[in-house]
């Protein structure tokens, strides 16, 4: 992929962009090789963002992960879920999330909105 930097459009150009990116790997920002290394980083990313699309975390999965990071029981979620009972079934996907309980998450625990709204895999229908 020497010469001029292009869209990455097949399986072979990618490759080719992933070689040069590894032969650019440490280049210094600023100079001609560090502006290449940028962008052929961009390129790469929106490619493998169009061919490999990593679909986001179930809503669930993210709070109980958020839990095990920040070391928080079921109890420390009542501020932003409510009681022990509404908890277990959230977590237990017998209930989805509200609107409230999403914010509140969000803020609090800056888990991305974007992911606590989506249906959590598997609940079940009310």
């Amino acid at each position: 992929m020497k010469g001029d930097i292009r869209p990455i459009r097949t399986e072979a150009d990618y490759r080719a962009a992933l070689a040069e990116l590894g032969r650019l790997w440490g280049a210094k920002l600023g100079t001609q090789a560090g502006n290449r290394l940028d962008v052929l980083a961009t390129l790469i990313d929106a490619y493998e963002a169009e061919h490999d699309p990593i679909d986001p975390p179930d809503p669930i999965e993210a709070i109980k992960f958020r839990m095990e990071q920040e070391g928080l029981s079921r109890k420390d979620l009542e501020p932003l879920i409510g009681t022990r009972t509404r908890i277990a079934e959230i977590l237990n996907r017998k209930r989805g999330l509200s609107i409230g309980m999403i914010r509140r998450l969000h803020q609090r625990l800056g888990i991305p909105a974007e992911i606590l709204i989506r249906p959590s895999r598997g609940k079940r229908a009310a």
